[in-house]
């Protein structure tokens, strides 16, 4: 149901690294930097599912991450906004960025937002319900391939510039900033950003598993059957885009996640992080990875988000230019990413070294008997 022996084996390694080994060994700082690249996991893993899966190339994903980001970011800033908070605004009770724009009344789809159940919801059905939405519109008619691709990044350059252009209403370009508890628990100090590094962790490890639930299914069989020869099964009688809309739709739900798990743990988000450059990104984190692989897209998010800051620290001017090389030297070189890899030339290497140490090593017991001794 959730894989092979061996894909459990993968997963819990992958848990040991996040949850036991990088924890003992970064200090804080760092540990946060992790847990920021695990939010871009949640992305990469739906996306795994999509594309790999099914065959959809969404170059919008930064669309649902951005939608389940500001979600929490409303819930968080409206905790920070109380009348006691923000008694020195004309406008006691608002967000600050709000008053700054002579808003006097909060807007009435921030009202229920006070309301940290309908919040959680929202992370999840807000970006579900636009790739509904997106995905009926576009799959009913046909519409796949490049195609797609396009009209999701243009979808993301669209937020981008509403998020923008209403400054009064969403932050505008600053984002949603300066946020500080949740139910009055400071998610600032160090004791919370270790917990909120485990929960993300433990969040990951669930979606990935709710991965392998569906690519192990008879729902992911279909899928990588439409993927090769969709006409082929639509002449079975499946129907396409209702596959392909409820793939689009879990992909969209898990990036809503991660965009949550963001902005808690970076403490803030903006319309930097929704556009066409990290959907770009988000893409690239997969494609490196292994976009067949889900805990490889998790190893892809990591590594590549770890070389931008590293590479971004000493030549931040070239970093943009690093990406786009990485991106087509894997595509072109190693189509199926580090995952493939692995399992091309080090899985079988290390299972001919495994195979061949008990044989080396055993002891000489005693021989059998010859027939007729």
């Amino acid at each position: 149901m959730f894989g092979t022996r061996r894909d459990m084996i993968g997963l819990l390694i992958f848990a040991a690294l996040i949850l036991l080994v990088l924890p003992a060994a970064l200090d804080l700082f760092r540990l946060n930097n992790v847990g920021k690249y695990l939010t871009y996991a949640f992305v990469a893993v739906g996306l795994v599912l999509c594309w790999g899966l099914g065959g959809v190339l969404s170059l919008g994903q930064g669309v649902f991450f951005g939608l389940g980001g500001y979600a929490m970011a409303m819930f968080l800033k409206l905790e920070a906004s109380s009348p006691e908070a923000t008694a020195i605004q004309s406008t006691p009770g608002i967000p600050d960025f709000m008053d700054w724009n002579q808003i006097t009344e909060l807007p009435w789809f921030w009202e229920p937002f006070h309301n940290l159940g309908f919040t959680i919801i929202a992370i999840i059905a807000l970006p579900t319900i636009f790739a509904y939405i997106l995905g009926a519109m576009l799959f009913k008619r046909r519409v796949g391939g490049v195609y797609f691709a396009i009209i999701t990044q243009a979808v993301a350059s669209i937020l981008t510039i509403l998020i923008v252009g209403q400054q009064g209403l969403t932050g505008g370009i600053n984002g949603i900033t300066d946020l500080r508890t949740l139910l009055g628990w400071d998610i600032r100090d160090d004791s919370a950003k270790y917990i909120l590094y485990y929960l993300n962790g433990f969040l990951l490890i669930a979606v990935i598993l709710a991965g392998q639930f569906i690519k192990n299914g008879k729902i992911g069989r279909i899928l990588v059957a439409l993927r090769d020869k969709e006409d082929r099964v639509r002449f079975t009688g499946y129907d396409v885009a209702a596959y392909k809309t409820f793939i689009f739709c879990v992909a969209a739900a898990f990036s809503g996640i991660g965009g949550a798990m963001f902005t808690l743990q970076v403490g803030f988000m903006s319309p930097s992080f929704v556009g066409i450059v990290p959907s770009i990104e988000m893409v690239v984190f997969c494609a490196l990875g292994g976009r067949l692989s889900l805990l490889g897209a998790a190893y892809g998010a990591l590594i590549v988000n770890y070389a931008k800051t590293v590479f971004s620290e000493s030549f931040p001017e070239l970093w943009l230019f690093a990406m786009g090389a990485l991106f087509i030297g894997v595509v072109v070189a190693f189509p199926q990413g580090l995952a493939g890899l692995w399992q091309q030339y080090v899985q079988p290497s290390l299972i001919r070294l495994v195979s061949r140490k008990p044989s080396a090593t055993a002891p000489a017991g005693p021989t059998a008997p010859a027939p007729g001794e």
